[in-house]
């Protein structure tokens, strides 16, 4: 910090959004985790069972800073960003977090989610597409239809749990006294609120600073830092060999991107489709379609290394493509 007062006016200003931007990522994933840990900690308080909250509040603490960030940025009338987020998130959930982990070790993927949830999770970003395609905009009326899909998509988890068809959640919750969860919910809150603004600013101002839309760091930096705790838990489970559950995590994370968060963000505000649209669009659906190819081709109905070395090649054209169409 004391080299910051040797440098201009202007260049600490960049050095210091760039920081604050650091500053939102971190307290972002804290608060997420806080909330979550508070939230369990307060339904398991008032007995409720384990399977209810790994499918509803543990499942909202890992988008937690998607669905932050994408409501800060359409309250703020920032719609390219909450666009971006989402699409970039599950670009970089898809190609980048299950293409590195399979890298490190084969993962293996469960029956039901190579027939019924990467399906849905193409479904979603095609829907997506075809909506901002024909009305130029992720409107209101297409915030409700997707919001109606992610009530189908829980009523299909929690029959899937129940029906023993997805393993065992465990035990998701920690014991803890009333006042503590409550407290750990309000600082969450707080915590996700402040985080969101600092990143939402900050990105905006960084892209203003290089010249560049507020799309091209929505899809890129604010979405890779809104996934940075799904990149560490897969990659950690891929080093450590427990990887039955990683496909079927990140693609629940896609599916719950789409349906519930872009589907609220639009339901708030309609979101104006941008230029580069149309591909990150594809991108995002065609990830998934190219997940279920490896996987079903694929004799031991998983996604290998040289597949997920594959994915990530794809991704860094995708980055090369993008840079390359800047304006």
């Amino acid at each position: 910090m004391v080299l910051i007062n040797f440098l201009p006016l202007w260049q600490k200003k960049i050095v210091m959004e760039y920081l604050l931007l650091i500053v939102g990522f971190v307290l972002l994933t804290f608060a997420a985790d806080w909330l979550v840990d508070g939230a369990s900690g307060l339904a398991k308080r008032l007995n409720v069972s384990d399977l209810v909250i790994g499918l509803t509040i543990v499942a909202f603490g890992t988008s937690a800073p998607e669905l932050v960030v994408n409501v800060v940025a359409t309250a703020q009338g920032t719609s390219q960003i909450a666009l971006t987020n989402v699409l970039g998130s599950n670009i970089i959930n898809t190609l980048v977090i299950l293409g590195l982990s399979a890298v490190f070790c084969p993962i293996a993927c469960q029956r039901n989610t190579f027939r019924y949830e990467i399906p849905l999770s193409f479904l979603a970003g095609f829907m997506v597409l075809v909506f901002g395609v024909c009305t130029k905009e992720i409107n209101r009326l297409a915030g409700i239809v997707l919001l109606a899909f992610f009530v189908l998509f829980l009523v299909y988890s929690v029959y899937q749990a129940k029906s023993g068809a997805i393993d065992e959640i465990g035990d998701v919750t920690k014991k803890m006294k009333i006042w503590k969860a409550l407290l750990l919910i309000v600082v969450g809150l707080v915590g996700l609120v402040a985080g969101g603004n600092l990143i939402v600013d900050n990105a905006v101002s960084i892209a203003q600073s290089w010249g560049v839309s507020e799309a091209v760091i929505g899809v890129t930096i604010v979405a890779l830092g809104t996934s940075l705790p799904e990149l560490a838990t897969s990659v950690i489970a891929a080093i450590k060999k427990n990887t039955d559950l990683a496909i079927g995590n990140v693609i629940g994370s896609n599916i719950f991107n789409i349906f519930f968060i872009l589907g609220l963000s639009s339901s708030i505000s309609s979101l104006p489709v941008y230029p580069n649209f149309v591909v990150d669009a594809s991108v995002a659906a065609g990830s998934s379609l190219l997940l279920w190819l490896f996987v079903a081709f694929s004799r031991k109905r998983e996604l290998n290394r040289w597949a997920g070395l594959v994915m990530l090649l794809c991704y860094a054209a995708y980055l090369a493509w993008l840079f390359a169409h800047i304006n």
